[in-house]
């Protein structure tokens, strides 16, 4: 373990003035970076006596290797510098939010020509408008489901749509009054976007407005007696006030504001936040994150307001922001809200009324949400402790492994051979990082010679990126990202520039015996590597001649068999999605004059060989770019392979539909190992 006197920065070299430093570990990998109003006060406080500093933080100190820093003109620029490099580099001792549950959202795709209306969950897009996040997507779909009655916008699928307009009939929803039907052109796309925006300013919190709008809607249709119109407008504002009913109101003024409470212990804390708009709670979210290291609340609660607003959309920003203590740098910190929204931000501790008891109620949620996370938590967290140790212990590796790479190779019958590389980090997959390889380099059906080609490939690339950081050439760019971890090409890090802790191969002494000798071939002698067999989970090294047989209720056999596992479904996935275009592309290859445009337009438009052969030639002449004599020939050809057992596949999954007549389906076929 490094000594930090090592590493110490000589007395004067570290500038007074603001800027943002990290902390480097001997591989050369960011574990740490923070951000400083005076460098040279902040960065020497780390190089003080160890008994001194706190133990999270002494941790880290002797875990590095070198500090750097870059300095910067205002502290607005140190704190956007600052997120932007945790982001990019995920140092293991930076807080880390991240989201206890996946939170449906309610989005608008305004990107479209005739928008939709969805539930949803995940990342954001371009294009979309969300609103939320909710805390059950049954909620939403009750609520829109009233909304579509007033506001009667699309809410089906592309699929549904195109299909709709093609037969020239509407579905369901068209019939009863819940949609529009611009499929069919019962509005034009001007009519159906303003019943989006009607849509999306109720839901946006403009309630009031729509309900006046309707009500005196309702009384001119009644004063000229259209009173079945009148009628229709009364139930519209009972189904709307039906949805407001929903959403209690919580601040009388109509604030629109984010409410943010904590609550923590030595290791954890949890973060709730309460979206307010138009006095009503509209949507809940909540974080979870470890404590390491020692940064008291308010530094937290600045970390945490940086990570939300950061990804946030500029118009999504409240005027309000209600939180338990003020932030550390809460001057900076409105500063950049306040850059990002375009007005200013105000962030406030309430002291009384109703926006103190709104905050107690954050509180306790955040209280609540806590005790159930260290509830489902805790034997997980020891467990995945328990099962690096025990992978210490009976492999006998230098340290814990960290860092698991796993890597699997999958073919049917020697065709379309492909590898997968999953990572594990901490006992955790770190999707970000897998890794798929098409192998090229091997005949037939051969996974040793597959192994060797995919390990060699991998650490081929980390040993030219490991040489790139040590040229003595590169020095550091102006910028201060530096060659060790970012690609000059994509300016993303490089993720093959880390050796993992242990390399782990599906299958048995030949798979084991042929990634050792690509590792002996590159001069890498510091990675270990094993072996997983499935027949008795037995683990293999290269240097022993018998298995090593892990008890069935160890915890470092469950961690393996989830690797292993997860590197299998990894390498299927990439295996069944080339063997489907492959398949499609063999099929509509033999048509003469089909060349690729109109192949792509026939998968997109029937999806599946299933579909595609059930279509008439009529079906097929129909679309754009098509006549009779291509669809007799498509149609012809179809026929064909079916003749020659060739299975029907769906594009998007490569799963086998229907099973021809001559032959049943192959599956990708696994060598055994044993």
């Amino acid at each position: 373990m490094p000594d930090p006197s090592t590493y110490r920065p000589t007395p004067g070299s570290i500038p007074d003035a603001p800027g943002v430093y990290r902390f480097r570990d001997p591989r050369g990998r960011v574990i740490y970076v923070g951000k400083a109003k005076s460098l040279r006060s902040r960065v020497s406080s780390y190089f003080q006596d160890i008994a001194n500093l706190h133990q999270r933080t002494a941790s880290m100190v002797k875990t590095a290797a070198s500090v750097e820093w870059t300095v910067v003109q205002t502290e607005v620029e140190a704190l956007q510098l600052e997120y932007s490099w945790i982001k990019e580099f995920d140092p293991r001792f930076n807080v880390k939010y991240r989201d206890d549950k996946s939170y449906p959202w309610l989005a608008v795709t305004i990107g479209e020509e005739f928008p939709r209306v969805m539930v949803g969950r995940g990342p954001k897009r371009k294009g979309v408008r969300y609103f939320g996040p909710y805390s059950h997507a049954w909620a939403i779909r009750e609520t829109v489901d009233l909304l579509l009655r007033v506001f009667p916008m699309r809410s089906c699928s592309q699929g549904v749509f195109t299909r709709s307009a093609q037969i020239g009939r509407p579905c369901l929803l068209g019939y009863i009054g819940k949609c529009s039907a611009p499929c069919v052109g019962r509005v034009t796309a001007e009519e159906h976007r303003a019943i989006v925006e009607d849509f999306s300013a109720f839901i946006a919190g403009q309630t009031t407005q729509q309900i006046k709008r309707l009500d005196r809607e309702m009384r001119a249709a009644s004063d000229a007696m259209e009173f079945e119109r009148a009628a229709r407008l009364r139930d519209d504002i009972g189904a709307l006030n039906r949805a407001m009913e929903k959403n209690a109101v919580v601040l009388p003024d109509g604030t629109d504001a984010d409410v943010i409470a904590v609550a923590d212990d030595p290791l954890e804390i949890a973060v709730q936040l309460f979206y307010v708009r138009g006095g009503r709670v509209r949507g809940q979210r909540g974080w979870v994150a470890d404590r390491v290291d020692d940064a008291e609340l308010p530094e937290l609660l600045r970390r945490f307001l940086i990570q939300v607003y950061d990804a946030e959309a500029d118009d999504a920003i409240p005027r309000e922001v209600l939180v338990p203590q003020m932030p550390a740098d809460a001057d900076v910190l409105r500063q950049w809200l306040a850059d990002k929204r375009g007005t200013r931000v105000f962030v406030r501790v309430p002291q009384r009324g109703d926006k103190r008891a709104l905050l107690e109620t954050v509180a306790r949620n955040a209280k609540q949400a806590l005790g159930l996370h260290k509830t489902k938590r805790a034997s997980d967290f020891t467990a995945r402790s328990r099962a690096l140790e025990e992978l210490q212990e009976v492999l006998e590796l230098p340290e814990a492994p960290l860092r698991i790479e796993c890597y699997d190779v999958s073919n049917l019958q020697g065709t379309e051979v492909v590898a997968s590389m999953v990572v594990f980090e901490d006992g955790l997959p770190r999707k970000s990082d897998y890794r798929r390889f098409v192998i090229r380099g091997v005949d037939g059906q051969n996974d040793v010679a597959a192994m060797h080609e995919t390990i060699s490939r991998r650490f081929r690339r980390y040993l030219d990126e490991r040489s790139e950081v040590s040229s003595p050439d590169l020095g550091d760019r102006e910028d201060g990202h530096g060659p060790a971890l970012i690609d000059p090409d994509t300016g993303r890090p490089r993720k093959f520039a880390y050796a993992p802790g242990l390399v782990v191969v599906d299958g048995g002494p030949p798979q084991v015996a042929a990634a050792q000798r690509a590792l002996d071939e590159l001069g890498i002698d510091d990675v270990p590597v094993v072996g997983l067999a499935k027949r008795l989970e037995e683990v293999w090294l290269p240097s022993r001649p018998d298995p090593v047989v892990l008890p069935r209720s160890s915890e470092g056999l469950y961690l393996l068999q989830r690797v292993r596992d997860e590197a299998h479904r990894f390498a299927i996935t990439h295996h069944r999605s080339r063997r489907s275009k492959s398949m499609v592309e063999s099929v509509l290859d033999e048509v003469p004059g089909l060349g690729e445009v109109r192949r792509k337009v026939l998968l997109r438009h029937f999806g599946s060989l299933k579909k595609l052969r059930a279509a008439s030639v009529d079906d097929i002449a129909a679309l754009p770019g098509f006549g009779p004599r291509t669809a007799e020939s498509i149609a012809a050809a179809l026929l064909l392979s079916v003749g020659q057992g060739q299975p029907a596949v769906n594009m998007t999954t490569g799963e086998i539909l229907d099973p021809p007549i001559a032959l049943p389906p192959a599956s990708p076929r696994k060598a055994t190992h044993d």
